[in-house]
């Protein structure tokens, strides 16, 4: 029988969920993330948390008691590393070490883990004293703080809710490439996935299942709130009701298509950049998603200014057709697939 899970993606200005079996999307459900609940990515209280996603579960009939996190961005730390081949006593020593340029504070306070890209590889030419190098591992290695574990672990357990899984976005992308088995091959073996977020906005390299690098713009869909909010003179949070629900056609006003062009060009550079860094780059696809991707005047500037064929998110889900607003539930969707 397939396994039943629910994938949470908590997010600055919304909770996501869905609901999946085996590789079938049953049910989703979000609502808006109260103010203040979430400082620097981090929940600011367990109790009212459990509370937000037992109401969510609740208000769309989701009945589930295993639940798999994303990590919020902001307190995941994702490297690709290439070490020696060891044990995994050895390896899981070493590791933490791979991040001594990311963290602060005592090691301890920290949880990392890792998984295999490739199978171990033979290295080329001798080590020292004429001796053949040793074949070495091809890692995607993460770390986080402790305490997001256990705030997700207790936000979890107090709707109801036991946690067997939690990992960074990039997991759950790659969760979602691997469940279209052999439909992957239908896609250019390079891509990008773009998350258009609230505060910020993520660029994901893959190759085939292979995460390349993340570019990161700060800068969100928290801008074009921004944009609105002095256009009619009323809060942000009002502005991003407009802004979702193109009041008066606000996505087409000029100062809004003006915003979107400032959001391409920092795409633009990002994706140079990227070529530029990787000369035998053939990167001519991208899928989107995130609140953003529903913004049809914002998704058509990019397309035009980086020349490059956009993709609906909905397309990476088995069946994702069928689900609405798929693009918005793309992780939690993906995180749950990973079980």
């Amino acid at each position: 029988m397939a396994k039943t899970i629910m994938g949470v993606d908590i997010g600055h200005d919304q909770l996501k969920l869905a609901l999946v079996r085996g590789q079938q999307v049953i049910k989703t459900a979000s609502a808006p993330m109260p103010e203040n609940l979430l400082k620097e990515g981090r929940i600011a209280s367990r109790e009212s948390m459990g509370e937000l996603i037992k109401a969510t579960m609740k208000a769309g009939g989701i009945r589930a008691g295993r639940a798999a996190v994303v990590l919020p961005n902001h307190v995941v730390f994702v490297k690709n590393v290439e070490m020696p081949l060891m044990s995994i006593e050895q390896l899981e020593y070493n590791l933490p070490f791979e991040f001594n340029d990311y963290i602060t504070g005592e090691l301890k306070d920290y949880v990392f883990d890792y998984a295999v890209v490739s199978d171990p590889k033979a290295a080329s030419g001798e080590g020292e004293g004429g001796e053949a190098a040793a074949p070495s591992l091809e890692l995607m290695a993460v770390g986080t703080l402790r305490a997001v574990l256990e705030d997700c672990k207790e936000s979890l357990r107090k709707s109801g809710q036991k946690m067997v899984l939690s990992a960074p976005a990039i997991s759950a992308y790659i969760s979602l490439f691997r469940a279209l088995g052999d439909k992957l091959s239908l896609m250019t073996d390079e891509y990008c996935v773009l998350d258009l977020g609230f505060e910020s906005i993520r660029m994901y390299m893959f190759k085939g299942d292979r995460h390349v690098a993340t570019r990161v713009l700060e800068m969100g869909m928290s801008n074009l709130d921004s944009v609105l909010a002095d256009i009619y003179g009323v809060d942000v949070h009002l502005a991003h009701t407009y802004l979702m629900s193109n009041f008066e056609n606000c996505q087409q006003r000029e100062e809004c298509l003006n915003a979107y062009s400032n959001i391409a060009v920092e795409l633009m550079r990002a994706l140079n950049f990227y070529r530029f860094s990787n000369p035998d780059s053939s990167l001519e696809h991208m899928w989107l998603c995130g609140g953003g991707a529903v913004i049809e005047p914002l998704a058509e500037t990019i397309g035009d200014m980086l020349n490059i064929q956009l993709h609906e998110a909905s397309e990476l889900v088995p069946g994702g057709e069928s689900v609405p607003d798929c693009n918005t539930y793309i992780q939690a969707i993906g995180i749950a697939l990973g079980l």
